[in-house]
């Protein structure tokens, strides 16, 4: 099984990169074809044809067959997380008032 790497620039302008399983470029299908010729496109993706959807030029989606592959990416590496609030180190100060005290005292004010 061979893997690629490619660009993905379908998705409003953003740039990502995504890795699959090279397969053949896929036809593009505009929505009036879906609508006009729905028969020969469900006949074709139970061939196992792949098309991706487009409205007014802009892909929307894939038309693929029930039993393709889903395209897996494998982990090289499992995530760390790395600092975040325990990596500051913050010591908290010992106060003499306890929290219940000091909310009262600040509500008093108020009354």
């Amino acid at each position: 099984m061979k893997f690629g790497v490619g660009i993905d620039t379908a998705s409003h302008g953003c740039y990502g990169i995504y890795m699959n399983t090279i397969e053949p470029p896929a036809e593009h299908l505009s929505q009036r074809e879906l609508r006009n010729e729905s028969g020969r496109v469900l006949r074709a993706v139970s061939e196992g044809h792949v098309f991706v959807l487009t409205n007014s030029g802009v892909p929307v989606g894939r038309i693929v067959p029930l039993d393709a592959p889903a395209p897996a990416l494998t982990i090289a590496r499992p995530a760390r997380r790395q600092g975040g609030w325990s990596a500051l180190e913050i010591t908290r100060k010992a106060t003499e008032q306890s929290l219940t005290e000091t909310l009262e005292d600040l509500r008093g004010d108020r009354l």
